[in-house]
């Protein structure tokens, strides 16, 4: 290689602190052979490999919404539906507890939050807000470095057929603030493979060094790029794979400790990898973009897609030729997996996707009306055979967009007549007002971005008041963070050490069965059975583990069994006490229980000394139980009355549970008009007048998938408990909690949410409420989530 391996290192370090840019195509082929180049076949090539090879589980995608993951917006990367075993919290008797080698391709959403491409998409050939990540995971040490490193390497070179010498490895450099030595492991590794060393690079922690979050499992990486020159002139590398080994835990004090059981965890970018295999200028050339940018062509009649970027791209055509291919891949894909355009959190940054595409589509393509629906069926044609949830939700997709695209040129008409009135009261040296500027924002009224009317403005000549719009946002910003609701306390949760530490002493999972025992008694009133188990082990509030606890001092206590439900699902747990076998009369309060990993860690104040080894004898406050056992049947049937009356697209987007209230939020279709709820409202209360008994069967999670009408909104362990009204037409929510049989007063009181519902933008979302004690809804209403909810 003509250029020193230190001038390399210097340009790859700034390289890899950007975005690639793909500088042309390749100068030489990538084998004798043929190998897989088509996107379909470069996935296929890549799972069977490691299914067929290595032997891995294929796994499919997650939906790009998180599941019980508030940490983030979208799913935004291969690894986050397996946190749970790297965290150690992953419950042992679930499916994922035996996963030890997977594959597979993962649908990614990087928009909002920290890591967002949303505003440079368009900019530059590389950025995108979907794409699709291949990876291959070893969980708990089945495999680690050597393989890992030998794997990837296989599949470039000899599947692939990229040539050896157009590849460079990046490894671990060492970080002494942190007490790391360089991974020299992984060097020797590559070194054995073949990779001279003239083609491998070591950097420090920020390019080489992976970590999950501020505290959790991390480790080095070392990652394979590829060199798009080709060995003519300098190296222009681009990474292609990053392979990471967690092996280190980060404390929440910054120190590193060693993780109990080790993973491998590794990513390459489908659309990357593709330009590689196909040879072309950016992933905007290859054949999961050319039919998008083919159909936006014929559809707005605007000249022929040519990747320009920067000066060289007049009128930004290609630019928004970029944005709309990107954003309609997005909007198809989340739209498939629940997330509609709203008002907040994902939903929101889904609104500003869509109405980023509208304006460049409308205002630089000069699209007709309706335009961005119609690409929807060429984002099946192109990812629904690996996705087949795009193809079952094409039609709701599209309309979806045709919708929302309606809605924002209207509001873009409605916003421009009142900017032209503003602008005739306005002197020559005025500046448009903040106030008006922010009521035809994403945050007013209009929902227009704020760029696009600078924009407008710039157009008109005319300068907007900044300052004042500054102060309309951190108004906004205060008002928000006033309306919030507080933040639930996380409570006791076991670490990775601790979980780690019962799992080699081979602890088995909490049997929490006990909590299903209750009965209705004949004279009326519930039974509810104690439950006698044994102390396997108590925790300080610190977390450290210990033989006993003292008078007064607050522990986390971890049973054989227990019978109390455990806070999951956005439902609070049961509360109760505890005595211990013979000693009757000294009550332990139990303030909650929260489920680690399978285990369920129980917050007690000990009055009186508790050892590792007594026996106890639990009892769930009943009045709190039998509260939220009536709040959980409301959720099922309001659940079923909503859907009943609106539609099979209304969904659950949240929700929270406790015996003093109730919170739903739901989105729909349409608008929420005052005769659907009150449908709703008379479907409730017929069905709890009717007194009608609730039948529940206990069933392994794999039979659900045959159980007609069964839903389940969210992962679960490996059993779920669903539940049929009668003559079996309520449909089957998954769950694990408890409801009232029949036979069973709800109370007196006007069903049906508090208040109704608040209508979101377009009916998309709207929120109930709902006191305690009320029939019907029960005192709330809230969908059930998968991973179980009392009754």
């Amino acid at each position: 290689m003509a250029a020193s391996v230190a001038a390399v290192a210097g340009r790859l370090r700034r390289a890899i602190r950007r975005s690639p840019q793909w500088r042309g195509p390749s100068r030489r082929a990538l084998s004798s052979e043929a190998p897989p180049t088509q996107a379909a076949a470069v996935r296929d090539a890549f799972l069977s490999f490691f299914r067929d090879r290595h032997g891995h589980r294929l796994v499919p995608s997650s939906s790009v919404r998180p599941r019980g993951d508030p940490s983030l917006l979208f799913v935004n990367a291969g690894m986050n539906q397996f946190k749970p075993i790297f965290l150690g919290t992953v419950d042992p008797r679930s499916e994922m507890a035996g996963f030890r080698r997977v594959a597979n391709s993962q649908k990614c959403v990087r928009a909002g939050g920290r890591h967002s491409d949303l505003e440079d998409v368009g900019r530059d050939l590389s950025h995108h807000t979907f794409f699709e990540m291949l990876g291959n995971w070893a969980f708990r040490g089945v495999y680690f470095k050597e393989e890992a490193c030998s794997m990837a390497w296989e599949l470039l070179t000899q599947v692939y057929g990229i040539p050896e010498d157009r590849l460079w490895v990046s490894y671990f450099g060492g970080d002494p603030k942190a007490g790391l030595g360089p991974d020299l492991e992984s060097r020797d590794i590559w070194l054995n493979l073949g990779v001279p060393a003239s083609r491998m690079l070591s950097f420090g922690p920020q390019e080489n060094f992976w970590e999950m979050g501020d505290t959790g499992p991390c480790g080095p990486c070392t990652e394979i790029h590829y060199d798009l020159a080709g060995g003519v002139g300098a190296p222009q590398l681009v990474e292609l794979w990053n392979l990471v080994f967690m092996q280190h835990n980060r404390e929440a004090d910054g120190s590193l400790q060693p993780l109990p059981q080790r993973h491998v965890d590794t990513g390459m970018g489908l659309e990357r990898l593709l330009a590689v295999l196909q040879g072309r200028r950016s992933t905007y050339d290859t054949d999961l973009f050319s039919p998008l940018l083919n159909a936006i062509h014929q559809g707005c009649g605007a000249p022929p897609y040519s990747g320009r970027v920067g000066a060289a791209d007049e009128g930004h055509t290609d630019t928004a030729y970029r944005v709309v291919a990107d954003h309609i891949r997005t909007l198809s894909v989340c739209i498939a997996d629940g997330v509609s355009p709203g008002m907040s959190g994902a939903p929101l940054v889904l609104r500003q996707i869509l109405r980023r595409a509208v304006r460049f589509s409308t205002e630089l393509l000069r699209a007709p009306p309706g335009f961005l629906g119609s690409l929807v069926p060429v984002v099946v044609e192109t990812l629904g055979g690996a996705y087949p949830e795009l193809q079952r939700n094409s039609a709701q997709i599209a309309s979806l967009v045709s919708e929302g695209e309606a809605a924002f040129l209207a509001s873009l008409q409605r916003g421009r007549r009142i900017i032209e009135r503003t602008l005739r009261r306005l002197g020559p040296s005025d500046v448009f007002p903040a106030e008006v500027a922010w009521s035809l924002s994403l945050s007013g009224n209009l929902g227009l971005p704020l760029d696009l009317v600078e924009l407008m403005l710039e157009e008109k000549g005319v300068q907007l008041d900044s300052a004042g719009l500054e102060r309309l946002a951190q108004e906004e910003a205060q008002h928000r963070a006033r309306q919030a609701e507080p933040v639930q306390e996380q409570g006791r949760q076991l670490d990775i050490h601790a979980l780690g530490e019962l799992q080699r002493q081979g602890v088995p999972p909490t049997d929490d069965s006990p909590k299903y025992n209750y009965s209705l008694r004949p004279s009326g009133g519930y039974e509810f059975s104690t439950c006698e188990a044994q102390v396997l082990q108590l925790y300080t509030e610190d977390g450290t583990a210990v033989a006993s606890v003292g008078e007064g001092q607050r522990c986390g206590l971890l049973l054989d069994k227990t019978n109390f439900y455990a806070e999951q699902g956005g439902q609070a747990s049961d509360r109760g006490y505890l005595v211990r076998v013979g000693l009757q009369d000294v009550l332990f309060p139990v303030a909650r229980a929260q489920v680690c990993g399978g285990f369920i860690l129980h917050e007690v104040v000990a009055p009186e000394c508790l050892k590792v080894g007594d026996q106890v004898q639990l009892h769930v406050d009943e009045a709190w139980r039998l509260s939220c056992m009536e709040k959980h049947t409301a959720v099922h049937l309001l659940n079923w009355a909503l859907r009943q009356a609106l539609g099979p697209g209304t969904e659950q987007r949240g929700s929270h549970l406790n015996p003093e209230g109730l919170r739903f939020d739901v989105a729909t279709q349409a608008l929420l008009t005052p005769e659907q709820l009150r449908a709703v409202e008379g479907t409730v209360q017929k069905a709890v007048g009717q007194d009608e008994a609730v039948y529940m069967e206990e069933v392994a999670l794999a039979r659900t998938a045959h159980v007609p009408g069964l839903r389940s909104l969210d992962e679960a362990p490996a059993t779920h408990r669903g539940y049929r009204g009668p003559g079996h037409h309520r449909g089957a929510p998954a769950h694990q909690g408890h409801h009232p049989p029949a036979g069973h007063h709800w109370g007196a009181g006007p069903a049906g949410p508090r208040g109704g519902p608040e209508p979101g933008p377009g009916g998309r979302s709207s929120r109930s409420a709902a006191e305690s004690g009320q029939p019907g809804c029960g005192g709330g209403s809230a969908a059930v989530q998968g991973h179980g909810t009392t009754h």
